[in-house]
């Protein structure tokens, strides 16, 4: 990032508002995570801008957007201002004391695999998490109903209502166990899915969703066994293959250990493989949950790997 213009350091209270009006993507409703009215916060927003010599926000018909210096501004003071706030004198906004729980949903596999390893270091800063596991469509409903201020959707959702970032690209890979693998061998590469004839398909749901899709991005072709085995859970269809019952399309995260130790094969490795976006979406007014921006900043952060 550029050094900012001018002489010595932003106002501390400056950078504050800042960061309630970058977390919560508008004046008004980072003015009222803060106590203070929305002409103020413009104002000071202003001030800072002045002092640094750049804009940070783009202004929208609802809310604000942050420039990319912003963006580089707020992953440099969010960690020492939010380490501040415990200290105290700050009004609760950087993660201390009485906040309500955060309430996080999403597919049960990526929130065990993915979110609630990334998640720890929150617990110890006094974030409290409470999760729900369903399917994106029931959990986005419940997310406009206010029973949810997080949700992990593996599709973005419609409309204006609700905003959503992009969190995450899943890769799906066709597997199975070394016994099945072997009997396969090389077909696949000459006869196309024809050589899976008579191996039991393992599944998520009854209609194939993921193998579906799998069939119409690689093979160009319309999945028309139906599967042997159903369990509603992708971590048990893992354990399953890897069992020997049969094969599946499945995360490569989630079973990239399997992969790694020979547990698992690949038994096919296109060059476009299909990816599937998950997006991190937010409830209208969890900005009022100081813990809930720290939630989505952290998730954010750890799935860029900043």
């Amino acid at each position: 990032m550029a050094a900012p213009q001018g002489s010595g350091l932003p106002d501390l209270n400056l950078l504050r508002t800042f960061l309630a009006v970058y977390r919560a993507g508008a004046f008004t409703a980072g003015a009222r995570m803060l106590g203070l009215s929305q002409p103020t916060v413009t104002t000071q927003i202003r001030s800072l801008e002045n002092q640094l010599g750049r804009e940070l926000f783009e202004r929208l018909p609802r809310g604000v957007a942050p420039t990319p210096f912003a963006d580089e501004l707020a992953a440099r003071v969010m960690e020492p201002l939010d380490a501040l706030g415990t200290v105290g004198g700050f009004g609760g906004l950087f993660g201390e004391g009485d906040a309500d729980p955060v309430h996080l949903a999403g597919p049960a596999e990526y929130l065990s695999h993915c979110v609630l390893p990334t998640l720890a270091p929150l617990i110890d800063k006094g974030v409290r998490l409470r999760f729900t596991f369903g399917l994106t469509d029931d959990l986005l409903e419940a997310l406009r109903a206010g029973r949810h201020d997080l949700v992990v959707a593996t599709l973005r959702p419609r409309g204006r209502s609700l905003a959503s970032v992009p969190l995450t690209d899943e890769e799906f890979v066709l597997v199975a166990a070394p016994p099945w693998a072997d009997r396969i061998g090389s077909r696949l590469a000459t006869e196309g899915p024809a050589a899976l004839h008579g191996v039991p398909l393992i599944s998520y749901a009854e209609d194939v969703p993921i193998v579906r899709r799998y069939w119409r991005h690689v093979f160009g072709k319309r999945l028309t066994c139906t599967p042997a085995v159903t369990v509603p859970d992708l971590r048990a269809v893992k354990s399953a293959v890897a069992g020997g019952a049969g094969y599946s399309v499945l995360p490569r995260y989630l079973c990239a250990d399997e992969l790694a130790s020979g547990a698992l094969v690949l038994l096919n490795d296109p060059d476009d493989a299909p990816i599937n976006t998950g997006f991190l979406v937010q409830r209208p007014g969890s900005s009022t949950n100081p813990h809930v921006a720290l939630v989505r900043d952290h998730l954010l952060r750890s799935a860029r790997g900043t």
